[in-house]
């Protein structure tokens, strides 16, 4: 099963179509605003439509209407509210392309209307919906039967009329280009992303990209004193774990970021064995190194004019005779000991060598991404992700970021007597509790004590990197959360 990026071109004409101009199209999407427009192509046909469903033009803005047009074309009719949010444009966007993306088409008609504003922002999200769901994700099925093969055709051309970006979209295609990485890496099985196999293709993504390599393996972590990604690593055979260092490295870059991703490639909870229900789908617990390695490629693309370091720390968490176990006491890479409490909070464990690594390079900002916790989970379910970290202001912007962009995320709480809960009689923290309770700010707390230096620092727990139907703009249940809000949070807050 391989991994294709193969991005839908883009035309693009500033001036409104008429019926002759998209004469050649068979799915086309009207972007509507309040305002009917007067010279609507195929407007009988959405009144025909309207009336048989006993429908009003105004109620387009709550759902999208869908019919055949002549010749065998099909559309989908919406008004999109320039006001409302973007997770709720991205949504009702999603929802309109639904019934034309299911047909496979390999080209598709998008016709903006309203003002010279209003269809500016139309276009942009309308543009990023459809192209964020123009690649398909790896599959398996056969292609000896016929319908299979048709599942496998993807979207090729965008032809937009009404608005014309002289950029081409470009930060809208790299952002694409990044989550689409993300979902494609996020959803391989793991049988066919194992460390080994993982840390194979981000040598060639490396090669392709100009980013400089450098991988710890787990007989260098160990000689190292790396004993929490050690801890975890050990019980897997091969011990084929790494922590892998990429760097994206412009001419004149003032500013320097980190990015962390949490890389487990198959989660079993470990001796504190996950049930069935809860084991199945573990094959993305390394969905925040794909998000991280999703951000790197989009700043890549986009020549974002900042130094990128990007840290992956890349293990399954396996049970046998040398896994570790409750109560073990290990000794990371920083020198702190840590008590073992339940091996299922193995994330913790890998991320925090990995935060010290990233940290010794003295980054101006730390940014970590990892399906960390189930306390998350409880706490915002899988339509948004939580962020912690150990400076508001860059919390807020983040949270305001997501909003912007509809990768919604909310701050919880890193107050320091949270910690107690940490406290152990043997070392120098525990691990985790088997209370549960908040084991996010916990977990947050637990890796804030291996970052070294006063670095500003944000965690990212992925709590909404699945959600069955799609999210915002995506319509796959693999979303790739993370890499818009990230990629934007950088180029704002650190591209000048």
């Amino acid at each position: 099963m391989s991994l294709e990026l193969k991005p839908a071109q883009l035309t693009q004409s500033p001036l409104p179509a008429d019926e002759q101009s998209i004469k050649s199209a068979a799915h086309i999407l009207f972007v509507l605003p309040a305002t009917r427009p007067a010279d609507l192509p195929f407007a009988e046909v959405l009144d025909a439509k309207l009336k048989r469903t006993q429908g009003k033009y105004s109620e387009l803005v709550k759902s999208h209407v869908f019919a055949e047009l002549p010749d065998g074309k099909v559309a989908s009719w919406l008004v999109l509210n320039d006001k409302a949010s973007a997770f709720k444009r991205h949504t009702q966007l999603r929802k309109a392309l639904k019934p034309l993306f299911e047909e496979k088409p390999q080209a598709l008609t998008i016709l903006v209307y309203g003002n010279e504003s209003i269809r500016k922002k139309a276009a942009q999200d309308a543009f990023y919906v459809a192209a964020v769901n123009a690649n398909a994700l790896p599959n398996s099925k056969s292609d000896k039967n016929k319908k299979n093969k048709k599942k496998t055709r993807h979207l090729k051309l965008i032809e937009l009329h009404g608005f014309a970006d002289p950029s081409g979209f470009a930060d809208i295609q790299a952002i694409v280009a990044g989550s689409s990485l993300a979902r494609q890496l996020s959803i391989l099985p793991p049988n066919e992303l194992t460390p080994a196999i993982y840390r194979e293709k981000i040598v060639k993504m490396a090669k392709n990209s100009g980013w400089q390599y450098e991988e710890y393996d787990f007989k260098r972590l160990r000689k190292m004193g790396a004993g929490a990604f050690v801890a975890v690593a050990q019980g897997s055979d091969p011990q084929d774990a790494a922590i892998v260092h990429l760097q994206y490295a412009p001419k004149g870059a003032k500013k320097h970021i980190s990015l962390v991703g949490k890389g487990i490639c198959f989660d079993t909870g470990g001796h504190n064995l996950k049930p069935a229900k809860y084991m199945n789908g573990m094959h993305e617990d390394m969905n925040g190194s794909s998000v991280a390695l999703g951000i790197l490629h989009a700043a890549t693309r986009a020549k974002l004019p900042i130094k990128i370091d990007c840290w992956l720390a890349i293990a399954q968490n396996h049970i046998g005779p040398l896994a570790y176990k409750q109560n073990d006491v290990v000794t990371a890479l920083n020198g702190t000991t840590i008590e073992v409490v339940h091996t299922d909070a193995e994330g913790r464990m890998v991320l925090a060598d990995t935060l010290t690594l990233a940290s010794r390079t003295k980054p101006s900002f730390i940014m970590d991404f990892a399906t960390l916790t189930g306390s998350m989970y409880v706490a915002l379910g899988n339509r948004a992700s939580g962020i912690i970290g150990n400076r508001p202001v860059l919390l807020s912007k983040a949270v305001e970021i997501g909003v912007e962009v509809g990768e919604r995320v909310y701050a919880l709480p890193f107050d320091e007597d949270y910690e107690e809960d940490l406290d152990s009689d043997i070392a120098d923290i525990k691990q985790c509790t088997l209370e549960g309770g908040a084991d996010h700010t916990l977990a947050a707390r637990f890796l804030s004590r291996f970052i070294e230096g006063d670095i500003p620092w944000v965690h990212v727990d992925l709590s909404s990197y699945s959600c069955k139907g799609g999210l915002g703009a995506v319509a796959t249940d693999t979303n790739g959360f993370g890499v818009h809000l990230a990629f934007r949070l950088i180029q704002e807050k650190f591209g000048h």
